[in-house]
């Protein structure tokens, strides 16, 4: 019974998140639900993710803390609440744009969260791949390599300097278009969701679409912790932009455990939160 029921769980995993995590979240704005209770959703959705992840994990070893659990509470309060602030500024920076609209706000709601997606997938994993080219953007985005466990949460363990950055790099064009403040939001949402799923530890099917989703089998790929077999799988919503840029990568014989990931070159990269803040600074200096 049991067996039937993990068998269940895994194969409605991706589609819940991914089709009902959003459609939900799509319906709440539609329906002027408060941003409250569109946190309290997220909120949901993310004590869903680590419920399964203890019950059911791809790595046992991955649910076990290492210093970590507390420091990747903070990164995740500290950067939602910078994504919640730049949304709430959408109006401000949109009056400072010199031209018409031509975001299609006709559509319905659904298809316009789907071309922010698409759009700033674009954007993002470019900045990504920089951020793995040159050393003052790596240093930002090496606490985010630091990690020696995945699991959902700390998909949200990002130096907010380097999250800035990348979100500059996916929302710049739809800003310049016109995108209104409730897709940005839709936005947001969409990429907490996404990141739960890229960093789950859960072994949830995926059939053929991970070779189009950048999703938690290759993903894991990209956190090995050397440049010369982390640097692939740069996506964060696709493996599209991977594709083109020849940084797509899976081998469905290889299982990673904690020894495989990390930085190689700083074994010692510091753990707690506000050392973390401060490492980038230092290493460059």
């Amino acid at each position: 019974m049991k067996s039937t029921l993990e068998i269940f769980v895994k194969a409605l995993y991706l589609p819940f998140f991914l089709i009902v995590g959003n459609g939900i979240a799509i319906y709440m704005a539609e329906q002027d639900y408060s941003k409250f209770a569109l946190a309290a959703w997220v909120g949901l959705l993310i004590a869903v993710s680590f419920l399964i992840e203890q019950w059911m994990p791809f790595s046992p070893e991955f649910n076990k803390p290492q210093a970590d659990s507390g420091r990747d509470v903070i990164h995740a309060l500290v950067n939602e609440s910078l994504s919640i602030v730049g949304v709430l500024s959408v109006p401000i920076i949109a009056s400072f744009i010199p031209f018409n609209s031509i975001w299609p706000s006709y559509a319905p709601l659904w298809l316009q969260v789907l071309l922010a997606v698409i759009i700033a997938d674009i954007g993002i994993t470019l900045a990504h791949y920089a951020s793995h080219r040159y050393s003052a953007l790596w240093q930002l985005h090496a606490v985010h390599h630091s990690v020696k466990r995945m699991y959902g949460f700390n998909g949200l363990m990002k130096h907010p300097l380097h999250q800035t950055i990348e979100t500059l790099a996916g929302t710049a064009p739809l800003l310049l278009m016109g995108a209104p403040q409730e897709v940005l939001l839709l936005l947001v949402v969409a990429v907490v969701i996404q990141l739960l799923l890229q960093h789950s530890n859960v072994a949830y099917f995926a059939g053929p679409l991970r070779y189009v989703l950048a999703i938690n089998q290759v993903h894991r790929f990209h956190h090995l912790n050397t440049a010369k077999e982390g640097d692939v799988n740069f996506g964060l919503f696709t493996t599209l932009t991977d594709h083109l840029l020849g940084t797509a990568y899976y081998d469905n014989r290889r299982v990673i455990c904690s020894e495989d990931l990390g930085i190689a070159t700083a074994p010692d990269y510091p753990t707690a939160y506000f050392p973390q803040m401060l490492a980038p600074f230092k290493r460059l200096r």
